[in-house]
């Protein structure tokens, strides 16, 4: 398979919608294929949904948006036993996460309690219903929001559910001219309708299998290796990366070498990557806002010395 096909088919088809998040869409596209999960912190009205909507249309999979709030239970995610009287037996009848593209809109508004059922769909891509499991779609990717200017009436994210997402990204404003061209062109829905699929489930499973024979040599992994070291030892950071999130990081560059064209991982990868991936996974001595733990990953990555270009090829 031409992965660098495969890849710019999906970015050309969500950018009819989406304008100007190449790199977003990209990252998506990286999390979609390495089997992770998003984190997506921004302000309302972003595009987080259309995102999502148009990667779903593309990629040929269901889409189910849940929206959350301190009410919601997790059978609401999950579903429930209904007792079909006919047959006098219950019948499961599957929530909104039994979808391949999930949007978890506001996720800290829910309480603990739901946000544990969702853990276990993210972590075990599985789901447990009166003693019953039953597996999740394949692909099977969550996208959860969180809207950073608004804390009251929310359930901050506890470490362990915040590792369990490949990368945080944010959206951000659209440049002034490619605003001004939203604002007056077709409507997003209508621009939605327009979408077809433009690669299967099967072409993603063969992209999958490509991606694993990408090349991380000896000093590219020692470099992603003193990157995580890093952040464990950095005074201001309390706790550093773990071994989940330098497995993250690892299967991410693999994914981005491959879509570049390149068997093999370059440090430019790491670089490029260790910022989502990495920084919602450390807390820092002071605390801090989502942009100081960016800063302090970007810190330690511009510290940290890149390997010789003929080792990473050798």
């Amino acid at each position: 398979m031409d992965l660098m096909n495969y890849k710019e088919r999906i970015v050309s088809s969500c950018e009819k919608v989406i304008r100007g998040k190449r790199d977003m869409i990209e990252k998506v596209l990286i999390c979609y294929v390495c089997g992770g999960h998003i984190l997506l912190e921004d302000v309302p009205g972003t595009g987080k949904t259309v995102l999502l909507r148009a990667f779903a249309k593309t990629t040929g999979g269901s889409f189910r948006r849940i929206q959350f709030t301190p009410d919601l239970l997790p059978s609401d995610l999950t579903g429930i036993n209904i007792f079909d009287q006919k047959t006098s037996e219950f019948v499961f009848r599957p929530g909104p996460l039994f979808a391949n593209l999930v949007l978890a809109d506001e996720i800290n508004r829910a309480t603990p309690r739901t946000q544990s059922a969702l853990l276990e769909a993210m972590a075990e891509k599985q789901v447990s219903v009166d003693g019953k499991t039953y597996a999740m779609a394949d692909p099977f990717m969550i996208m959860a929001t969180e809207n950073p200017l608004e804390s009251f009436g929310t359930f901050a994210l506890p470490e362990a559910q915040s590792d369990r997402f490949l990368m945080r990204l944010s959206m951000g404003y659209m440049k002034r001219e490619e605003e001004m061209e939203v604002i007056r062109g077709t409507d997003t829905s209508t621009l939605l309708e327009t979408l077809v699929p433009v690669i299967s489930h099967e072409d993603t499973k063969a992209a999958v299998e490509q991606i694993e024979n990408t090349e991380v040599t000896a000093d590219v992994l020692d470099y992603l290796m003193r990157i995580v070291e890093a952040t464990r030892n950095d005074a201001a950071i309390r706790v550093g990366v773990s071994t989940r999130g330098a497995i993250a990081l690892y299967k991410c560059a693999k994914a981005q070498a491959a879509f570049a064209g390149r068997p093999y991982v370059i440090p430019e990868d790491i670089r490029d990557l260790a910022v989502p991936v990495f920084a919602h996974r450390i807390l820092l001595s002071a605390g801090g806002s989502r942009l100081d733990q960016e800063e302090a990953v970007a810190s330690i990555v511009n510290k940290v010395p890149v390997p010789l270009e003929e080792s990473v090829t050798a």
